[in-house]
């Protein structure tokens, strides 16, 4: 059988894409970009007020327009200039999701995903390196806080089961099932009201019920939601000292290398020396 070819990737010669890379590179077009994304926020947010919509409604709309052209164009440089490595960054593949999700008919029974629209404002997040870091702390952190979500729906599970036994009959609004009694002790886990609407009316009937809150309170509000902001401050720090490490490795890098040369210079400037000796 003859060997099979390999088809080569399309890509744009390199006297166009170096250009086009160096553009999508550049601080001011980025910035640019920035700026837009600002903008397209601003002005989406005007859209749902009705009096500026009844005096600015046309020009919001050209405005909407040119900002996603400009989406569309820093989508499609990127994808010429990148090619399959588009795919691969995280951070391009949700700027074109983000950008996709926005084109979707927003007319007749879709009218509803003109609210989608709001979601360009979510390229910020790609858009601002110190917020990718951020982003990227909280997602190297889900692992970790997944073991503390569990512990916190089993303390919860355990809770409810032992509220609708002791308070279901005379307060079934709230301790009524034991979905009832989850959001009702979501609520009290968030401290929203929870002693004058939840644990006082309880303890007028059964004045023993601070015994079963007061400790709920301590361990879940105090104790294990702590887990979750100590958790994320140590991705965060990880993700800080990694950051630190690469720049110290590109730092020696760089200095190896310029010793390097320094050394090829010294060599060749030796050389000359002893070659016009030996002329002499």
């Amino acid at each position: 059988m003859p060997a099979e070819r390999s088809v080569p990737a399309l890509r744009l010669p390199d006297h166009v894409s170096e250009p086009l890379e160096r553009l999508i590179r550049h601080p001011r077009f980025e910035q640019a970009i920035l700026s837009v994304i600002i903008i397209n926020a601003i002005t989406l947010g005007l859209d749902t007020s009705a009096s500026v919509t009844a005096r600015f409604g046309g020009l919001l709309a050209v405005v909407d327009t040119i900002i996603l052209g400009i989406f569309l164009v820093e989508l499609l440089l990127k994808m010429a200039v990148m090619g399959t490595r588009f795919w691969r960054d995280p951070w391009c593949v949700f700027d074109f999701v983000v950008v996709a999700v926005t084109l979707v008919p927003a007319t007749g029974n879709l009218s509803i995903f003109r609210a989608l629209r709001i979601l360009r404002a979510m390229r910020l997040i790609s858009a601002v390196k110190s917020v990718r870091r951020v982003v990227g702390s909280l997602l190297s952190a889900i692992p970790s806080m997944g073991a503390v979500i569990f512990l916190l729906l089993l303390i919860n599970y355990v809770f409810a089961v032992m509220s609708t036994k002791m308070f279901g009959g005379s307060f079934p609004e709230m301790f009524g099932t034991i979905g009832a009694s989850f959001y009702t002790l979501f609520q009290i886990m968030t401290l929203e009201g929870w002693s004058g609407d939840v644990v006082r009316p309880v303890m007028a009937k059964y004045h023993w019920a601070w015994a079963v809150f007061v400790p709920y309170i301590v361990i879940v509000t105090f104790a294990v939601l702590n887990l979750f902001i100590g958790i994320i401050v140590d991705a965060m720090q990880h993700q800080t000292d990694e950051v630190s490490e690469r720049i110290i490795e590109v730092t020696e890098s760089e200095y190896h290398d310029l010793m390097r040369e320094i050394r090829a210079l010294r060599s060749e400037v030796q050389g000359l020396k002893t070659r016009d000796v030996e002329r002499e």
